[in-house]
């Protein structure tokens, strides 16, 4: 078996953790169990690029419970834990290809890796993993990284088809992810169906929201040590992933401001009790700032050298693009690292400012990611609609499609009862009552 970990010792380490995430993915074990009996991916050769964590060991053994060949990389650098890579490999014979901290080319030699497992469904979390192979596809060579773009130079013209032809669709977790494959699909590129895995009711009202809002938080802390309450906290984007940062910072006794180009948004975080401006005036204000639009340079050199002296400046956005790095470094003097995660840049002006994780996601560069019990239902769909893209994708058209109500409402009330939560049924009256409304009599 081929695999590429940092190091295959840390496997006991990364079982006692996986173990530990799973006592609150009920909704997950409940999907393993059935899929063992039923075997629905008997055959399925599946790549995975995903952030190697806990949770995501627990789907990959779901997926593998259901008959599924899986490989798996990582789709950020910094996200991999090392001892979950290595138990995947060392317990569950899962091939792994993620380090952290890896740099670009491995980055996208491990990306290589998952594609020459030549799979038949894809999963993603940024659709890092689709993008390539379909510039392979396409022949966009110019697109791809020259590991990855001599790889497929190599390919005959039939072994291009075939490649291409195998995959009977994918998953994509993120918002954006969604947003390149939109655009993709809008451009007519797009060579197989997509299941949203991020519009799902079950996704994003509570990974996005709930999730990101702790772990970010979670990150940004444990980075610094630095206390929020007091403080002045910038949050840019008020997507669901914004509204959760905003709420937890608030929670924490910070001052929240928001910044957003979307007015409907704006006036939602306006009602909800946040004060809304542009960067441009709450630069000089932040204590903290922590991106979350899915947009490149959100912060950009003329906010930085607006900052004052200590401000501290993230992202959580999936791509390290929010913030203008190459601006931050060249309104700088002189940079140097301070604490693990993060690094002083002493701007031309005299100020410092400290960038947490690299401009990475900060929740899984300096922290571990969002809770289990959260993941628990972002699995589940991604396992369940991996099930309903095997057995559906001939009656699928190339487009992004939704999660199908059913897998949503289903998760909704697995979710439920492993919490031990029980809900109101409609009486026969009241459903005939409500279906003479939709029949309109």
């Amino acid at each position: 078996m081929d695999y590429d970990i940092k190091d295959i010792n840390l496997a006991a380490k990364g079982r006692l953790r996986i173990e530990w995430a799973g006592m609150s993915m009920a909704v997950l074990k409940s999907i393993r169990e059935r899929f063992s009996q039923e075997q629905p991916l008997k055959g399925v050769r599946l790549s995975a690029c995903l952030h190697v964590t806990t949770e995501t060991a627990n789907l990959a053994r779901t997926l593998k419970a259901g008959g599924a060949s899986v490989v798996v990389c990582a789709s950020n650098p910094l996200s991999t834990q090392d001892d979950v890579a290595a138990s995947l490999v060392a317990d569950d014979e899962i091939p792994v290809f993620a380090v952290k901290g890896e740099d670009h080319a491995t980055y996208y030699s491990h990306i290589l890796s998952a594609l020459k497992h030549e799979p038949h469904l894809t999963m993603d979390d940024g659709a890092d993993l689709v993008s390539s192979l379909h510039f392979i596809a396409l022949r966009k060579w110019d697109e791809l990284e020259p590991s990855v773009s001599a790889w497929g130079k190599g390919l005959s013209e039939l072994d291009r088809e075939r490649f291409l032809s195998n995959v009977m669709g994918g998953t994509e977790e993120t918002t954006t992810g969604v947003i390149r494959l939109r655009s993709m699909e809008k451009d007519g590129i797009l060579q197989f169906p997509i299941i949203s895995v991020n519009d799902a009711n079950t996704k994003h009202l509570f990974d996005n929201r709930y999730g990101t809002g702790q772990s970010t938080v979670d990150g940004i802390i444990r980075a610094t040590n630095r206390l929020l309450a007091g403080s002045v906290f910038v949050v840019s984007g008020y997507g669901w992933c914004g509204r959760g940062v905003a709420t937890r910072a608030k929670g924490h006794g910070a001052h929240v401001i928001v910044c957003e180009v979307n007015p409907l948004r704006a006036l939602e975080a306006v009602m909800d009790g946040f004060q809304v401006m542009p960067i441009g005036r709450a630069a000089p204000l932040g204590d903290f700032f922590c991106t979350l639009t899915g947009d490149m340079n959100v912060i950009r050199a003329e906010h930085f050298m607006l900052m004052k002296d200590g401000a501290m400046v993230s992202n959580s956005g999936h791509f390290d693009v929010e913030l203008d790095l190459k601006g931050l470094a060249d309104a700088s003097q002189a940079r140097r690292p301070v604490r693990e995660f993060v690094e002083e840049f002493t701007l031309k002006n005299g100020r410092r400012v400290y960038l947490l994780g690299e401009g990475r996601l900060v929740n899984l560069a300096a922290a571990e990611g969002h809770p289990s019990s959260v993941m628990d239902m972002s699995f589940a769909n991604q396992a369940l609609s991996a099930e309903y893209m095997a057995k559906n994708h001939t009656d699928l058209d190339r487009k992004v499609y939704p999660v199908p109500a059913q897998i949503d409402e289903e998760i909704a009330r697995l979710k439920l009862s492993s919490m031990g939560i029980e809900i109101d049924t409609l009486t026969e009256e009241q459903e005939r009552y409500l279906s003479s409304w939709e029949m309109g009599t």
